[in-house]
């Protein structure tokens, strides 16, 4: 077995380290390392931009079923959740969900960030934990919901084809397709 040659910081009292106990460990010069390529002022720039309402994708959803026509009331903050889009006469309300803060199954833009993983990972799974409460009371109030994920609004010409599936005209005697509405149920 070679010897191990002793390190140029210096232990207390010449003992071996204890694994698990960090006092013994001397900290190194200059600042602590980041494994963010940004500095703090460029990440706090960022951050302020990432906006909870009218973003691009409710944008584009908003566009789109205003022009099927349909009215609706947006952010009511009497319901839980502040849905983005409430349409009152149907009892149905529609969320815009972001892939990453809302942590869309399957995504690619779901991934949780390498870097302070412990922060993301405890933010993000009360996102989703707070978005199964939210539909469930929803639910037990009689409504409806429906979520849209922000990669859905990368295909506009599908996302027009689903609206419409799950917005039948009102005086319209064809009900909303049936399957359509049980793929909106969220997963709890």
């Amino acid at each position: 077995m070679a010897s191990v040659k002793s390190s140029s910081y210096p232990l207390p009292d010449d003992k071996p380290p204890v694994l698990n106990d960090v006092s013994s460990v001397p900290e190194l010069p200059g600042p602590p390392v980041s494994l963010d390529p940004l500095t703090p002022r460029e990440r706090s720039w960022n951050m302020s931009r990432i906006r909870s309402t009218d973003t691009k994708p409710e944008m584009m959803v908003r566009r789109m079923v205003t022009a099927m026509g349909l009215r609706y009331r947006l952010h009511r903050r009497d319901l839980p959740g502040k849905p983005d889009l409430v349409f009152g006469p149907r009892r149905t309300v529609l969320f815009v969900h972001g892939c990453f803060w809302h942590q869309h199954p399957g995504c690619r833009a779901a991934r949780m960030p390498k870097g302070n993983r412990e922060f993301w990972e405890k933010k993000l799974n009360r996102n989703t934990e707070r978005d199964a409460e939210t539909c469930k009371t929803l639910r037990s109030l009689g409504w409806r919901i429906l979520t849209v994920w922000e990669c859905e609004t990368k295909d506009p010409a599908k996302l027009q084809r689903r609206l419409a599936r799950l917005f039948p005209p009102l005086n319209s005697s064809t009900p909303a397709d049936p399957a359509a509405q049980q793929e909106e149920e969220p997963s709890e």
